[in-house]
């Protein structure tokens, strides 16, 4: 039986986007009032999506289109993913509570700037990693071409160092994840990673972004946003050292407003209950930050893990853009 990741992958993220829909922007006593018992969250009977999706898509079309035109480049990825951003931002559908950040480098993309020169250098805000499975999940990839993948597509509307270095870690734990590491190896594997590309700044792949921000050097620019990714890593090993799945995950690791502290949560859920993907999406929704982005990469995560198979066939079946995720899926999936 194949495990199928890179569909996992997809309608976890999916259904953690639809299951934390509701809960979003709710305080944990007022998600309590309604259900009582975290583990009993359920998939709303119209199971829509938001923006988390709406964009993961886009990253993935755009993908897809420059593949199909040669190998992945800094030059080949561009425009397809200015086309596909600016498409959801003229979208009728785009009216799923959008980050600000997004829709405003959004609509200065839609002119042919630079994307340099569109992009918000001052925010790093969660909708820079909360679409960027999809680059972790391509096969054939070199971990540069991955690392600059992830970076660019963060970088275009959020142009913050660390939502470059969260954009990237996010990218990786999904190829970790869906190519068969475990997830115990991972903090270990995640905190080297980041040691390792501290210095490291994409220069192909970014051009002459960092010039828009006031660090001494590009790298010293993207050293900021590593060092802020290090220090949500330290986050997260202390709540795994003494693991509690009952308490607000956002207590330990931050609400997920911003692209580090979304990852840390996210990726905190799912390691708080590796052999339980539905319950690691519900512990990630029904808590007190970003809910659907954390639950999103909750179950972009455990969909990686373990696979199609994760998800109850009732909830595949009602997920709003479930063709198309699945259609993706097929088209990435390795075993």
């Amino acid at each position: 039986m194949t495990r199928k990741a890179a569909t996992g992958t997809l309608l976890g993220l999916a259904i953690g986007d639809a299951m934390g829909r509701p809960t979003e922007f709710l305080p944990v006593g007022r998600i309590a009032a309604d259900w009582p018992d975290w583990r009993e969250l359920p998939l709303p009977k119209r199971a829509l999506v938001t923006d988390d999706t709406q964009m993961t898509l886009a990253v993935a079309r755009a993908l897809r289109t420059a593949l199909e035109r040669g190998p992945l480049g800094p030059l080949r990825l561009e425009r397809p993913l200015r086309e596909e951003f600016v498409d959801w931002w003229r979208s009728p559908d785009n009216n799923r509570a959008p980050g600000m950040t997004c829709l405003r480098s959004c609509e200065r993309l839609r002119d042919g700037r630079r994307w340099q020169d569109a992009t918000d250098v001052g925010s790093k805000g969660c909708g820079a990693n909360m679409r960027v499975a999809p680059v972790g999940l391509l096969p054939g990839l070199t971990e540069e071409e991955c690392a600059g993948a992830a970076q660019l597509q963060a970088a275009l509307t959020h142009g913050h160092p660390t939502a470059l270095a969260a954009g990237d870690l996010t990218a990786y734990t999904v190829r970790l994840l869906s190519r068969g590491t475990a997830p115990a190896e991972l903090p270990g594997l995640l905190r080297a990673y980041a040691l390792a590309q501290r210095a490291e700044y994409h220069a192909y792949w970014l051009g002459d972004l960092a010039d828009r921000a006031q660090d001494p050097s590009a790298e010293s620019f993207i050293t900021r946003g590593w060092d802020d990714c290090l220090h949500v890593l330290d986050r997260l090993d202390a709540a795994l050292a003494a693991p509690d799945a009952e308490t607000d995950p956002c207590l330990a690791t931050g609400e997920g407003w911003i692209a580090e502290e979304a990852f840390a949560t996210g990726l905190l859920c799912f390691l708080l209950l590796p052999d339980d993907p539905v319950a690691a999406v519900r512990r990630a929704a029904w808590s007190s930050g970003d809910s659907d982005s954390l639950a999103c990469l909750a179950g972009a995560f455990a969909g990686a893990h373990h696979g199609a198979g994760a998800w109850p066939a009732e909830w595949v079946e009602r997920i709003e853009h479930r063709d198309e995720l699945l259609a993706l899926g097929a088209l990435w999936d390795q075993d």
